[in-house]
């Protein structure tokens, strides 16, 4: 192999697990130590300050600025005692990824250049201001317009990263749009809580509050360094553009699960010392099912904390890697063949009673709840399956969807046997059947009452986007390196906006003379029939499931700016403006920076893969033609007649063969480059993401097809690329 490949290789084998010691034999001696939890809050905020302050996070009041200058003060004591230096408004743009500025605490004290104090005041947790016009946000600001906003979100806790205190924010422009993805969920959020509290209220008056909950599950793909960076492709756009599939891969099915390999199990516990100091509670730890693919996962919090830490931990892991001599890969597809890397939201509704919308109950009162949510939950699914598929589509998801064990492109819901049974008798029943009161007014359904229904009586299906898995649903479809606030703002806006329409419907029939019970019965009813499409058990990757998908009228697109499209419809447009999450100018604008986003991702990609072709591929093919035309003539200067051709015949065809293979490189490269120069010369940014996907992403697989039959050719101490045999394992 090439001198570089070689060395690259040699190293991975070399590499030793580093040992990480925690200070303590205890986790819970340094959990959430670099965090201004409420524990923190109790010794640096006064009873008064902490009582406000929890106010604001629980109750949604404002919080005046005496008090922010109270909690500024503390906050800033407890940082600079654990050495802090600087601050930073830590918030979310529209890149999937987080920013920071950091501001030290020095300012002067009387004339400027005399003295300087250290300070951090209320107003400056609350506001910050960077350059709005520095990042997407698809025409809401233009480069003269630079002002823009980080506004404090309490409700997501402060921490320490090194010497700086990072305070979580929302952003928005000069002119008060949301220029980020925390905004939008926190007012999604919000509905969700408001709309779930008074159906809640329906069944029980001492309601008062919904959390929406969010458990993710972290895949990711580990490389050794050094065969990272000899690979332009992996170093530039997070996946490999080229290169054969490994003779062994996932096919034995012996990784999932399997033993942890001891360099990845030293990065898996540093990882998890560092989360627990944030106070990520980093539960799970495994073996993913293709190699080198593994998985972290927290145990479940509140839907904005826990997507703030996910992103946090994505910092986290990509940092520790490093040290460990590996790079993190969290592209949802870095390898060809082998399965993609998804990051599944476990999304759930709970009550401050403590009980869970979502979790079977053991009486047919609470088993009518659980009924309402989880009817009306199918419901807004339904309506909105196109909506929830934009919110987790990006040009790298894309890849993933619908191969291996990742769900496919369209939208469905999977409830279980036993689930299905009870909604179809449901459906079928009459309320006089189904609805009998006793003497005491409670309720009983009938059909002979719904059953006690366990906590994870459903089997798992690998296949479905959307999955009930007994007290929760199961957002499978969302990609390993998206920001989860995406599909968190759209699922809740969408749940909360259902809701409201199912309690107007029951007080519209309780209005008319209909009872509470029967009126909530009814609409569960109709909402289980008019929702039935969306319910789909068996294989979501046959071919047979997207005809009747497509029967049943669900949206089966795959043409990714296509996709986006869905966020502009009349139909979203009303769900957010009447939920009061984003405005139709936001939307509008949002679908700017998606098409803008795509079709920036797949011209680096053209680059890349142009050049690996023209600089790499077709160098290596020339040279080992070179040398079999040099084998060939040698044979012929020995031999002759017949047995000249004999001998030489293997090379002749392989020389062929390879410049065959080096003419349809070119070529193909040739015409990607000149359709990559008309398209670029779109200005309508739908139109040229969908030039992008339509005229220029085809030739990826022509360059991709030739140069992986060349890599089964060209002598391997030529082949100057790691391949994936070497890629995939780690040593």
């Amino acid at each position: 192999m090439s001198s570089l490949r070689f060395k690259a290789v040699e190293e991975a084998f070399k590499k030793k697990a580093l040992c990480v010691t925690a200070p303590s034999k205890f986790t819970s001696d340094y959990y959430g130590k670099y965090v201004f939890n409420n524990a923190t809050m109790e010794k640096y905020l006064s009873k008064d300050t902490l009582k406000a302050l929890k106010n604001v996070i629980n109750k949604g009041t404002t919080l005046d600025l005496a008090i922010a200058n109270q909690v500024a003060a503390g906050m800033k004591l407890w940082a600079t005692e654990l050495g802090a230096t600087h601050y930073t408004h830590w918030f979310q743009p529209l890149t999937d990824g987080t920013a920071e500025k950091h501001d030290s605490f020095i300012d002067y004290v009387g004339a400027p250049g005399e003295s300087i104090t250290e300070d951090f005041s209320g107003k400056l947790l609350a506001q910050q201001e960077p350059d709005a016009s520095s990042f997407p946000s698809g025409g809401i600001r233009s480069t003269f317009e630079a002002r823009g906003y980080t506004a404090w979100d309490p409700t997501s806790p402060a921490f320490l990263m090194d010497d700086t205190l990072v305070i979580p924010t929302i952003f928005i422009s000069y002119t008060g749009e949301a220029l980020d993805m925390k905004a939008p969920l926190l007012k999604a959020l919000n509905a969700v809580d408001k709309a779930a509290t008074e159906v809640c209220q329906m069944f029980d008056p001492n309601v008062k509050k919904v959390v929406a909950y969010l458990g993710w599950e972290q895949e990711y793909f580990l490389v050794d360094e050094g065969l990272f960076a000899t690979r332009p492709d992996l170093s530039l756009t997070g996946r490999t553009l080229l290169g054969h599939e490994s003779a062994k891969n996932q096919q034995l099915e012996d990784h999932y699960f399997g033993a942890v390999p001891s360099r990845v199990a030293a990065y898996m516990k540093d990882i998890e010392f560092e989360a627990y100091k944030y106070g990520i509670p980093a539960k799970t730890r495994h073996n993913e099912v293709a190699p080198n693919q593994f998985e972290l996962a927290p145990i479940f919090g509140e839907c904005n904390l826990a997507v703030d830490q996910n992103l946090l931990m994505m910092s986290i892991m990509k940092k520790v890697a490093r040290r460990h001599g590996f790079r993190l890969l969290l592209h949802e597809k870095p390898f060809a063949g082998i399965n993609g890397s998804g990051k599944h939201n476990n999304w759930s509704l709970g009550t401050d009673t403590g009980v869970g919308l979502f979790t079977p109950g053991k009486t047919p009162e609470e088993n009518l709840l659980f009924v309402t949510f989880l009817a009306t939950t199918l419901m807004a699914v339904y309506k909105n399956n196109a909506l929830l598929k934009a919110s987790i589509m990006t040009a790298q998801n894309a890849h993933r969807l619908g191969a291996n064990e990742a769900p496919p492109a369209i939208v469905s819901a999977f409830i279980g046997t036993q689930l299905t049974a009870i909604l179809d008798k449901l459906e079928g029943s009459t309320s006089e059947e189904a609805i009998i009161l006793d003497d005491k007014k409670k309720l009983h359904l009938g059909i002979a009452r719904i059953p006690e229904v366990f906590l994870d009586n459903t089997d798992r299906n690998r296949t479905s986007p959307f999955a009930f898995t007994g007290n929760r649903f199961e957002f499978r479809a969302v990609g390993s390196s998206a920001n989860c606030s995406s599909a968190m703002a759209v699922l809740n806006t969408a749940v909360a906006a259902q809701l409201i329409e199912f309690k107007a419907e029951v007080e519209a029939k309780m209005a008319a003379g209909i009872s509470k019970e029967k009126a909530i019965f009814d609409v569960i009813k109709d909402y289980i029939k008019a929702s039935k499409a969306i319910r789909f058990d068996g294989n979501g990757y046959s071919e047979e499931w997207k005809v009747e998908a497509a029967k049943r009228g669900l949206d089966c697109e795959t043409c990714v700016p296509e996709i986006f499209k869905a966020y502009t419809s009349p139909e979203s447009v009303k769900l957010f403006t009447s939920m009061g999450v984003l405005t139709e100018k936001e939307l509008h604008a949002r679908n700017e920076v998606k098409w803008e986003t795509y079709t920036k991702k797949i011209q680096i990609e053209a680059r890349v893969l142009g050049d690996l072709a023209v600089n790499h591929i077709i160098p290596i093919g020339t040279r080992y033609q070179s040398f079999l035309l040099d084998n060939v003539a040698k044979i012929k200067a020995v031999f002759t007649g017949e047995r000249a051709e004999k001998l030489s015949a293997l090379d002749t065809a392989l020389i062929i063969e390879i410049g065959e293979r080096i003419t349809a490189i070119k070529n193909a490269v040739d015409d990607m480059i000149d359709m990559r120069r008309t398209v670029n010369k779109i200005d309508e940014e739908f139109e040229k993401a969908l030039a992008y996907h339509d005229k220029v992403l085809p030739y990826f697989d022509i360059i991709r097809y030739n140069t992986d039959k060349l890599e089964l050719i060209v002598d391997d101490e030529m082949w100057t690329l790691p391949k994936y045999r070497e890629l995939l394992f780690i040593r």
